[in-house]
């Protein structure tokens, strides 16, 4: 609790050697406290944090657990000193002897590409080369746990597409268990081994990260892995697995198990939607086809977005070539399939 407000609620939570967890959520969502909690710079109100079996201990009493562990905020946090001796820093204060330290140092100024870096002045390095820095010195001490708190924050796009793939690299390689905090769900899908979504304290799910994106617990996971199709129907037929549900005027087949009659949301990841034509290879096999008007369409990098409205707003991700998304245009009708596969449901 802060402030007589509880601001964490996790009644169980369980983390495993070697695992990579991501904690998502939006900011305020209580991501960077439960690292505190669990690194034991902040003791909680109630319950009890374990590590191997054994309760935590606070102040003094806890220096064996956290001379297990090493964490990197947001900040790179570098003293005013050199990149070799920032990240000798954490092997210093636990007295290795200097043909020690200046291996492991060595070690991970190369993980992280830095090496030429060595000698210079951390005052004198750009934002990217200061988290690799960071991150070094956090690997130099050879943890057993590593708490990230928004590790690739503010960094332009080449440089956290880089980072990300030497994190990975790093993590995969020494076999850390690792706890990172993030907002960002790309980061979280490619460097994890399990993932929770969180919100104003509480985990609304965790689990196997590809399994959440396709399978989300409730809207708001829904709504923050990505899925921006959130669409009210109603069950119209129901057997065996099988639905025929209602939105818009439409009705489309769909998988699950739900009562005839019942309120549902139907949930739909803009790259399962799929803008076809009379020429479409299959379209005679394709289920769930129906119309909609183009309201507006924007070029992405590899893709183009197109808002469709069909009686409710749609969002598709199209790869068809540019010459051929040219073509559409505002005002413009198209045809929609979405497999009954690609349809997650929700009840309301």
């Amino acid at each position: 609790m802060r402030d007589g407000r509880t601001v964490l609620e996790i009644p169980d939570l369980q983390i495993h050697p070697g695992e990579i967890v991501s904690v998502i959520g939006p900011n305020g969502a209580g991501k960077t406290t439960l690292l505190l909690i669990l690194s034991s710079v902040l003791r909680p109100t109630r319950g009890r944090v374990f590590y191997r079996g054994s309760p935590i201990s606070y102040g003094r009493a806890g220096l064996q657990y956290r001379r297990q562990q090493a964490m990197v905020f947001q900040e790179p946090l570098l003293f005013n000193a050199t990149v070799f001796d920032n990240v000798a820093s954490g092997l210093k204060l636990r007295g290795l002897a200097k043909d020690t330290i200046r291996g492991l140092v060595m070690e991970n100024l190369a993980r992280f590409g830095i090496s030429h870096l060595s000698g210079r002045s951390a005052r004198n390095i750009s934002g990217g080369e200061a988290r690799r820095t960071s991150l070094a010195r956090a690997m130099a001490i050879q943890p057993q746990v590593l708490f990230l708190d928004e590790p690739f924050a503010a960094l332009d796009a080449p440089s956290r597409e880089t980072l990300i793939e030497d994190l990975g690299r790093a993590l995969k390689e020494s076999g850390i268990t690792a706890v990172i905090a993030t907002h960002d769900r790309t980061e979280a899908m490619r460097l994890s081994t399990r993932m929770a979504v969180m919100d104003a304290g509480r985990i609304l799910q965790i689990g196997d990260p590809d399994f959440i994106f396709k399978h989300p617990a409730s809207e708001f996971v829904a709504g923050f892995v990505g899925i921006e199709n959130l669409i009210p129907a109603h069950v119209v037929r129901a057997e065996n697995g099988r639905l025929v549900v209602e939105a818009g005027g439409w009705q489309l087949e769909a998988e699950g198990r739900f009562p005839a009659g019942g309120t549902v949301t139907l949930c739909i990841r803009p790259e399962h939607l799929q803008i076809i034509t009379p020429s479409t290879p299959g379209i005679q096999h394709v289920v769930n086809i129906f119309r909609g008007r183009i309201v507006k369409k924007t070029p992405l990098e590899h893709v183009t977005k197109v808002q469709i409205d069909c009686g409710f707003p749609l969002i598709a991700l199209s790869t068809a070539p540019m010459d051929v998304t040219r073509t559409w245009s505002p005002g413009d009708t198209v045809s929609i399939a979405i497999p009954p596969a690609c349809i997650h449901i929700i009840a309301r």
